[in-house]
């Protein structure tokens, strides 16, 4: 395999389209090209090693290159590489289904796979809408989201994101939901302030409107794309509670926040939650391959359950749906989280963090570091005591991940918001190591020289 970094560059640069990247801006720069990884370091084509300080877009577990999982892929290639299930089964898709239902939050009991979390929150909307439908309540057509909300790329799962960056070009092929805020409490007067504003915006829409709406979608206890934003204590259990009172479904999207990366299995446990539909993904097989699911209670399966001429079928799928070489290592993924203790040592890990970022919140131009479980923001300010912003142009966040990777950690920003979330498997020593690039990227980037002001 062609291993030179000039001629790969190249290649790269002839050939391929990045996700999410301007490649302008890409292509003016060295491309980081990745040849290996090991634990949770990655390695370039020239042997160079980096942190993955975002485990490669929030989903490495058990780091890179973990013999078990290895073992799991071979050993099921020996069997069957692919088996659709349209109309059939095989073993792998079965004992995970299983494994998914027994460590869901009770009431949870159905599992539909898909292979990414935006295809498992399309499959949930579309899921909310069909449930009405076929129970004969046409009239329930509509969503409820949360401003800066991220729920994925494909058309559905774009019309209930908020983030206007990623989805406001899109617009003309969307349907428009209701939007309510998600509590933002360092900009919104404090966590009590925050938390009142959502409830009773909640309140009053589905005072109104609740007979038209299917489903409200929420990403539990943390908001990821829009900035790492802390849902309060308490505040998840209240919009569930409201919700079933309307008689409105709740989706939880826990694409980013599932299997463990919070300090709990699922987020929706943190508020005792348990969702009417619930999408999976990114965590479920390790980081290893493209595996997502949606799992629902009993009542929305039955409504679905029904003879053949009453047409009351699910009519979705996907080619790869529960793909044998992804929920085989699926299982290997959950049988070694098990076995290590690895949730409860991530919500251990978690106060350690919150430990090391602390002293970030000392630098002048940190405006807040929000965490939970392994998913930590760092937010920075232009002005600490007026919380302004920073220009988008001065792509403050673009520069410190760049001297970050010069200096051995690989993340991304979310604007202005500095990202930390590391493979669930990281020590407390190399999660201090992390810590302390980002603190000397931040340090340097956001100082007068590093900014170029006189």
């Amino acid at each position: 395999m062609l291993n030179n970094h000039d001629e790969l560059a190249a290649k790269n640069k002839q050939f391929l389209w990045h996700p999410f990247t301007q490649m302008k801006d890409y292509l003016a720069e060295d491309p980081l090209i990745i040849a290996r990884g090991e634990g949770v370091k990655l390695y370039d084509v020239n042997g160079r090693a980096y942190y993955d300080g975002f485990s490669s877009v929030w989903l490495n577990v058990h780091g890179h290159n973990v013999p078990q999982l290895n073992e799991a892929i071979t050993r099921q290639l020996g069997q069957v590489a692919h088996s659709t299930l349209l109309g059939m089964a095989n073993v792998p898709s079965i004992l995970l289904a299983e494994q998914l239902v027994r460590i869901a939050p009770t009431g949870l009991t159905k599992v539909f796979y898909s292979d990414n979390g935006a295809t498992a929150v399309e499959i949930a909307l579309k899921m909310a809408f069909q449930y009405w439908q076929n129970r004969g309540i046409a009239g329930k057509h509509s969503f409820i989201t949360m401003n800066n909300a991220y729920h994925g790329d494909t058309i559905g799962a774009t019309s209930v994101g908020a983030i206007p960056l990623y989805h406001q070009v899109y617009k003309p092929l969307l349907f428009s939901p209701h939007i309510i805020p998600y509590p933002y409490p360092y900009r919104d007067g404090g966590e009590k302030a925050a938390v009142e504003n959502t409830l009773e915006r909640l309140e009053k829409l589905l005072d109104q409107h609740s007979h038209e709406i299917a489903a409200m979608i929420v990403e539990p206890v943390v908001q990821g794309a829009g900035g790492m934003i802390i849902m309060p204590d308490g505040c998840l259990k209240k919009i569930a509670e409201m919700l079933q009172a309307y008689d409105v479904l709740l989706i939880a999207d826990e694409v980013a926040t599932g299997f463990g990366r919070t300090g709990k299995m699922f987020a929706c446990e943190h508020d005792e939650v348990v969702p009417d539909i619930m999408a999976v993904a990114k965590g479920i097989t390790g980081g290893y391959l493209p595996v997502a699911a949606t799992l629902v209670k009993e009542k929305i399966y039955d409504a679905f359950y029904a003879d053949y001429e009453e047409q009351k079928t699910f009519f979705h799928g996907h080619s790869f749906t529960g793909n044998p070489l992804g929920c085989a290592v699926a299982l290997a993924n959950l049988r070694l989280m098990e076995e290590r203790g690895l949730v409860a040592d991530v919500a251990e890990k978690a106060e350690a963090l919150e430990g090391l970022l602390a002293p970030l919140a000392e630098q002048p131009h940190v405006g807040e570091i929000r965490s939970k479980g392994l998913m930590a923001g760092i937010e920075l300010v232009r002005d600490k005591q007026t919380k302004e912003s920073y220009a988008w142009n001065d792509r403050i966040g673009v520069r410190v991940c760049q001297l970050a990777r010069e200096k051995g950690l690989l993340t991304r920003p979310l604007g202005n918001v500095i990202v930390l979330i590391p493979p669930l498997a990281s020590t407390i020593e190399e999660l201090g190591e992390m810590v302390q690039i980002l603190s000397e990227s931040i340090w340097e980037v956001t100082t007068q020289k590093a900014v170029g002001r006189p």
